[in-house]
């Protein structure tokens, strides 16, 4: 990267395995597509240890794939107390995972963390989470993720002037 400074992105959600991957896996595509794919490094996590090494939820595959995303190489992993120190960027998919995070940062890290919807304006403020029901609240997820992607990466680019 010839010493040009990189921006990290960690997306949370609980169990890694259904909000965080599809945000992941979109906002890695937008970056790349932006031609920032050697700039802004991507990952995602669960604040719980349910699925860890677990690739995403079928449903968020199956949703995904059918627009152009590949989430099948992602795996689970449990949200670290020293991921804040290796992302620029902790977002949340809802208000719970906020709560558990900002329980977990010092004051030093609370200006790393926010919500994914707050970067986008009028589409609510939390990804509800799609695993308790059927394929419309993947398809839903998609929709606000892809959305919310574009306005974080526009947020990004303003503030690292890339």
């Amino acid at each position: 990267m010839n010493g040009t400074r990189t921006v990290s992105v960690l997306f949370v959600c609980m169990g890694n395995i259904c909000r965080s991957p599809t945000a992941e896996g979109v906002f890695r595509q937008v970056v790349a597509r932006s031609g920032l794919a050697d700039r802004v490094l991507v990952d995602s996590a669960g604040t719980h240890g349910y699925h860890v090494g677990e690739p995403p939820d079928r449903r968020a595959q199956a949703a995904a794939a059918r627009r152009g995303y590949a989430l099948d190489q992602l795996r689970a992993r449990r949200f670290d107390a020293a991921d804040f120190t290796s992302f620029d960027y902790v977002v949340a998919m809802d208000r719970e995972n906020l709560a558990y995070l900002e329980g977990l940062a010092g004051p030093e890290h609370q200006h790393r963390l926010s919500l994914f919807l707050a970067h986008a304006e009028g589409i609510g403020a939390e990804v509800p989470d799609p695993y308790y029901g059927g394929a419309a609240g993947f398809e839903r997820v998609l929709d606000l993720v892809e959305e919310a992607s574009q306005a974080l990466l526009a947020a990004i680019r303003s503030r690292h002037e890339l």
